[in-house]
């Protein structure tokens, strides 16, 4: 094998001479395989030492350019100069990733617009863009050649006004919009033009008031909408919609298939009796439920409606319920509707107004009458207490489901613990709660202990010592 002089230009040596490094001689195109699967900061130093790597640095398929990545603690001048450095020595021939973070307000908008003109061209596939609030992303930028390779678009922080007159975008599957000023109708407008589309993720868009997503959109399968405070109603036509994730405030939803709906995860005002009441008519195939609800008027009501093909189940109750504390003992609505259920969530935050303690009510626990569960293995109850309610629902649990694996009882309302590690500390806690440890075990021994079977295995998580010295 032959081999080439590489001069560094590092005038590191005795008497004033460059140190060369051999290396093989090899084709171009298999420099450029090898300097592509470099990380992107190897990748530019290699171009900087030798000729052949800088060659291929021109057309370098993955650009990561974030403050992190090019140098954490600059200035945004030095950052703005290093970003146009390494764009103009970019022939933008080959680009495949471009990821663009400015981390800050830019006034510079001109500099901005050489960039993307510069990178986004004709064979790129993922463009994931972090501008700033008042910069309008060109539509014109979305040419002809970038709108047949695009893929995956991702656009944080700025005004997009997409138009009818936009072209199609024939290979975009997945499309993702955080903080973006764009209004429904032009949203609707891109999504006309994106038949290919698999996953629509909008994140905080406030002036979206209604949604549509048309029928077209036959390959739309997965769907994210997340704080989009003013949007009021959804309507999906999209017949293969099988996973939806919503949190905000209660909308009107409307889902044309929701037969295909598989995956529903939803966190607003109310959910956890709307689901109980709307879902299984709505949704009847569904099998995994997450609902999660920080108000919840009315206790969950039982119903003779079932959920026959549910298997995971995950309930968040938040800190404000009214007019008085949940009933958690209602939430066996949803054990009694869900024949299929294999592992429940249950997380149960403390409410404003105090619970019922178990020991402090004269009345007998409640009962449900006799029910068989035959498939539920997994339960784990996070923020549990002796309140009465929540020990009458963990006691009918136990009772009726026959196949019970693993009952984990967990005095801390989130999974954060520091099992050990000495740098992490355990999510922190009140002394009331710490106080409420105490009661929650005698709680356990005294009503729940002895109805465990003896193939279920019983956890139960009390505050850290370390972290939660009492």
């Amino acid at each position: 094998m032959s081999y080439v002089g590489c001069n560094t230009g590092d005038p590191d040596s005795r008497h004033g001479e460059t140190l060369s490094y051999l290396i093989p001689c090899l084709p171009e195109d298999i420099w450029c395989h090898i300097h592509s699967l470099m990380p992107m900061r190897a990748a530019a130093r290699a171009a900087c030492l030798s000729r052949a790597f800088l060659h291929s640095w021109r057309c370098y398929p993955n650009l990561t350019l974030t403050w992190p990545m090019l140098r954490p603690k600059v200035c945004s001048e030095e950052l703005t100069w290093n970003i146009d450095r390494i764009l103009r020595n970019h022939l933008g021939i080959g680009l495949k990733t471009l990821e663009l973070n400015l981390g800050g307000e830019y006034s510079t908008f001109s500099y901005v617009d050489s960039w993307l003109q510069a990178a986004v061209t004709p064979g790129i596939e993922n463009l994931n863009l972090m501008l700033y609030k008042k910069y309008n992303f060109p539509c014109s930028l979305l040419s002809d050649g970038v709108r047949k390779s695009i893929r995956d678009l991702q656009l944080h922080t700025c005004v997009f006004r997409p138009t009818s007159e936009l072209g199609p975008l024939r290979r975009l599957t997945s499309l993702g919009l955080t903080s973006v000023r764009i209004t429904g109708d032009e949203l609707e407008c891109l999504l006309f033009n994106s038949l290919a589309l698999e996953q629509l993720d909008l994140y905080s868009c406030k002036e979206i008031i209604f949604l549509k997503i048309p029928c077209v959109l036959q390959q739309l399968s997965h769907l994210t909408v997340v704080g989009c405070y003013r949007l009021q109603v959804i309507e999906c036509k999209a017949p293969n919609l099988s996973y939806m994730e919503y949190s905000g405030e209660k909308v009107n939803l409307s889902l044309v298939h929701s037969l295909k709906m598989k995956r529903l995860d939803m966190h607003h005002p109310d959910v956890i009796c709307y689901a109980r009441a709307e879902l299984p008519s709505i949704m009847p195939n569904l099998e995994t439920l997450e609902i999660g609800s920080d108000i919840e008027v009315v206790n969950t009501p039982m119903l003779l409606t079932k959920f026959l093909y549910l298997k995971h189940l995950t309930i968040q109750i938040g800190v404000k319920t009214f007019p008085q504390p949940y009933d958690y003992f209602s939430l066996v609505s949803f054990f009694v509707s869900s024949p299929s259920l294999e592992t429940l969530l249950l997380e149960a935050a403390p409410d404003d107004a105090k619970h019922e303690s178990v020991f402090g009510s004269s009345s007998h626990l409640r009962q449900l009458p006799e029910h068989q569960h035959n498939c539920l293995k997994i339960v784990e109850i996070r923020g549990f207490s002796s309140a009465k309610s929540l020990v009458e629902l963990t006691c009918c649990i136990v009772k009726n489901a026959v196949s019970l694996e693993r009952l984990t009882l967990d005095i801390l309302p989130y999974p954060e613990r520091c099992s050990g590690e000495a740098n992490i500390t355990c999510w922190p806690i009140s002394n009331a709660a710490l106080e409420e440890a105490s009661r929650m075990v005698a709680a356990i021994k005294m009503y729940i202990e002895d109805k465990v079977a003896p193939t279920t295995e019983l956890i139960v998580l009390e505050p850290c010592a370390r972290c939660h010295p009492r």
